[in-house]
């Protein structure tokens, strides 16, 4: 077990915890630290179950995935249990791990990932999965699976072309290679680089000012986001516009609108 945990947060297993910071933010924090976070089975069904939870809160408006770990945000698969598990095994975990990806990526609300050090192949493809990520100057990142024998399986090879392009996520993936902060930030793969140290403080910074905003607007901005990437603009306008019906005649709307003509700070309904 890692961090002690405070009153009023909850344990995923030994192995993640979520806690929640004032009324609309939520902190998943994977917390395997000996093992830098190496996501074995038990870590992805506790990674799974908790981003289920914070899913399921409507008070939740953002979520922030961090690491108690000082070396590491996740040093991907745990390559020790994989090797001593047999073929049958290896497919029967399959879906246990897409389930964790999938949790994180399938989030409502934004995400945002507070990274230091490393986040290697599985452990990087949980922050690609996040909407933002904030990095430390210490943060080594990278998706070096075929210098082991697989591909990146938790969603890189379609995740990250959608942040650096094709050429350039297909030159990531095929060399293996570990790109250090100030480069990941110029190649976009991360978004934002901070003090050694201080990736939690930053992206829970970050996280509060995006909780200001309509709890309902938020999460229809990021569905919008998420579908029409990648489609035609026609299609894609009417996905926006389809975002646009869920959050045009909320509670929300009409706060968010009166707090504006009466000069105050809006008090959101939500979802």
């Amino acid at each position: 077990m890692g961090e002690q945990v405070e009153e009023g947060a909850r344990r995923f297993g030994d192995v993640v915890v979520v806690r929640r910071h004032g009324d609309r933010v939520a902190e998943v924090v994977l917390d395997r630290p000996k093992a830098m976070n190496a996501v074995s089975t038990g870590m992805a069904e506790a990674i799974a179950a908790a981003c289920a939870a914070v899913a399921a809160d409507p008070a939740v408006s953002v979520a922030v995935l961090t690491s108690s770990s000082e070396r590491a945000f996740c040093a991907g698969a745990d390559l020790k249990e994989r090797n001593s598990l047999s073929d049958a095994e290896l497919l029967r975990q399959r879906p246990r791990a897409r389930a964790a990806y999938g949790g994180v990526l399938d989030l409502p609300m934004p995400a945002i990932a507070a990274v230091g050090g490393f986040a290697l192949g599985g452990g990087y493809e949980l922050a690609l999965a996040c909407d933002l990520i904030v990095a430390d100057e210490s943060a080594v990142v990278g998706l070096p699976e075929v210098s082991v024998g697989v591909i990146p399986g938790g969603g890189g090879t379609q995740l990250l072309p959608r942040r650096v392009g094709a050429a350039r996520a297909a030159e990531l993936v095929f060399t293996a290679r570990r790109v250090p902060a100030a480069e990941a930030l110029g190649l976009g793969m991360v978004d934002q680089l901070v003090p050694a140290g201080q990736a939690r403080t930053a992206a829970l910074a970050l996280a509060e000012r995006i909780a200001g905003n309509s709890p309902v607007g938020l999460r229809a901005a990021k569905q919008a986001l998420r579908v029409g990437h990648g489609l035609d603009l026609r299609t894609g306008l009417e996905v926006e516009d389809a975002a646009w019906r869920t959050v045009a005649f909320s509670a929300d709307r009409a706060e968010g609108v009166a707090a504006f003509n009466e000069k105050r700070p809006p008090a959101w309904p939500g979802l």
